[in-house]
Formats: structure tokens, sequence, C-alpha cells
């Protein structure tokens, strides 16, 4: 554990609300907490700097002093760290992200339909970093205050995933709210009859077995973590709509990606997809083998 939080900062209302979703964050893990601000064209400040000179970097100044007088406002002992970087921005936060135990960035929403749209460097992130990365919409449409849902993980239950889950019950216990663990299923082929119904006893018979597998998956986690509440869910529907449905009392939204090295073209799945753009809660994106 490295005990810091890193925030993308780029000005906008999003990135904001991104900087006091990390603050919360840091508080409840006793971390530090880093404003990152990167920009190519950042002039250098050495001592007796000429005016014309940081006249240049006022913009960026601003930045990140905005998101420094709202993290003290609502969490003025937090420990905070600025840094304004001269750099391409998704080098920089690459680079922080590695430094990192969490990296936090904004995510625009997109008009009435309030979805997540990631821009390049937000995809490029989530599919080169090796920390989890958490995309946060601006403000009005997050909880309002931790402890008011629950925290929901998918489970795909085709490879172990301890990562992952080690992460969803630390969140919850931290957060001291229930962990709701979804698990969403194609039916099996012969749970069709002939005429392209659903044999109730089949389907039935695929739901126990998915129950089980998704038990023993929870069990060596639920041992570990006996404060946390949680509601095992078995959806028999495509992965990606199961895991949104009941979405709307999430304080937040964790899902896998596989993280395979660098000897595969990164990606992100379907599932991660369909979270970051349709998810009315933040998104934690978590790498794991």
């Amino acid at each position: 554990m490295k005990d810091l939080i890193t925030v993308g900062l780029d000005g906008t209302l999003q990135s904001l609300s991104a900087a006091l979703w990390a603050a919360r964050e840091a508080e409840l893990r006793t971390a530090r907490l880093r404003l990152l601000h990167a920009w190519i064209l950042l002039a250098r400040e050495p001592a007796g700097v000429p005016p014309e000179e940081a006249e240049r970097n006022d913009w960026p100044h601003r930045i990140t002093e905005e998101a420094q007088t709202a993290v003290a406002s609502s969490h003025p002992d937090l420990p905070v760290d600025v840094s304004l970087v001269r750099g391409d921005p998704l080098d920089a936060l690459a680079e922080a992200a590695e430094q990192s135990d969490l990296l936090v960035l904004g995510s625009r929403g997109l008009g009435a339909a309030a979805r997540f749209t990631l821009g390049e460097i937000g995809l490029e992130l989530v599919t080169r970093t090796a920390v989890p990365t958490v995309l946060v919409r601006a403000q009005q449409d997050t909880p309002a205050r931790i402890g008011s849902g629950n925290v929901t993980v998918g489970v795909s239950l085709h490879a172990a995933c301890d990562g992952l889950l080690a992460f969803a019950f630390e969140t919850a216990s931290r957060r001291a709210v229930a962990l709701r663990a979804v698990h969403g299923r194609h039916l099996s082929a012969y749970a069709y009859n002939r005429g392209g119904g659903v044999d109730r006893t089949a389907a039935e018979e695929s739901a126990q077995i998915a129950r089980a597998e998704l038990a023993a998956a929870l069990r060596p986690w639920r041992a570990k973590f006996p404060d946390v509440d949680v509601d095992e869910q078995v959806i028999l529907e495509s992965p990606a709509p199961a895991l949104l449905h009941g979405t709307a009392n999430a304080e937040l939204l964790i899902v896998g990606r596989r993280h395979s090295g660098r000897l595969l073209p990164p990606r992100i799945g379907h599932v991660v997809q369909a979270a970051v753009h349709h998810a009315p809660c933040p998104v934690a994106i978590v790498p794991h083998d």
C-alpha cells in the first residue's frame, strides 16, 4: 500500500467532483491525496520567474487552487499534495498511477441521457494502468453521502478474481455498507424448448448451479470480512444489463478488467464498456490477473 490517491484535474466540473470523491476516499483510507494537473506547455517556474512566464501558468494554478480550496472546505485535516506537471497528460497520469493505490478521473455526462463518455486519455489510462481507476461524473449525479447506499460488484466466475473481490469487500467494509455481488449468466441452450420458450425447470437448475458457484467464490471473503453484509444475486441474462439493474442506489459500481501485462493489446470488455457508459454512479475499474 502506497497510501496515496491521485486525482487528475482538467478544470471541468467533473474533475472537481472527482477531487471531492477522491478526498472522501482518502479520508476513509487515512491516505494522502494528490491533485495533479499536466500540461505540455506548462512554463518552468524557477525562483524569480518573469511575470510573462508566470502568466502562462495562470490557468493551471487556478485549476489546482480551486480543487484544493474545495477539498479543504470539506476535508480540512486531509493531507493534500499539489502537482503541476510539464508534459503529456496521459504519460503524467500513467506515471502517477504507478505511485498510487487509486487513480480518480472526472467523466463527462452526455446531455439528458446522463451517460458516461470516456475521452481518449481516460480510455487509454484505463487499459494501461495496473491500479484501480475510478470514474466520477459531476457532483449532482453522485450519491449525496457515504453510507447512503451499497457497493455493487460484478462477478464473472469464469476465472479467479481475488483482486476484484478484495477491492470490493475492502470498499464495502470501509464505507460500512452492504456489498451487492451480482453474477449475470446466459441460459444454457438446453434451457430452451423447441418452440424457443424457456423451460422453467432447466432455468432453475441453471440458476442453482450459478448460485452455488457464486457462493463458493464469495465464501472465503465473507469469512475474512464478517462485518460486511453480502447480497448475492444471480440474474439469468446477459452480464452487462444484469449488472446495471439496481445500481441507482449504489455508492460505487465495481467491475473487473483482465490485466494481461504487455503481451496482448490492451482492451476493455463489453461489461466494462456498459458500466462506464450507463451506470448512474461512480465506476471503479479494477485490473486483476
